[in-house]
């Protein structure tokens, strides 16, 4: 599914379309509503420099059986485990 989001908001928020991807991302993630694993997946971002993102906003990771189930699933579909 696509989002798609008017020009006028993009324009309002001041930020380019990676930048609010992101804010969205990191939303979801500290919200619970997507894990680490996905999160960063989402990003194209590793999960080191995921981790260094949201220390950087002083978001906390949360990281229970189900985030580790996820990324054992990730990981599994993208033939790394």
């Amino acid at each position: 599914m696509s989002v798609i989001i008017p020009d006028r908001v993009l324009e309002a928020s001041g930020l380019t379309e990676e930048e609010l991807l992101q804010e969205i991302v990191l939303m979801l993630f500290q919200q619970k509503k997507i894990s680490i694993g996905t999160a960063s997946n989402l990003l194209n971002l590793n999960l080191i420099e995921f981790q260094h993102l949201i220390d950087s906003r002083n978001i906390c990771i949360h990281y229970d059986v189900e985030d580790l189930q996820d990324d054992a699933a990730t990981l599994q579909r993208l033939e790394r485990l």
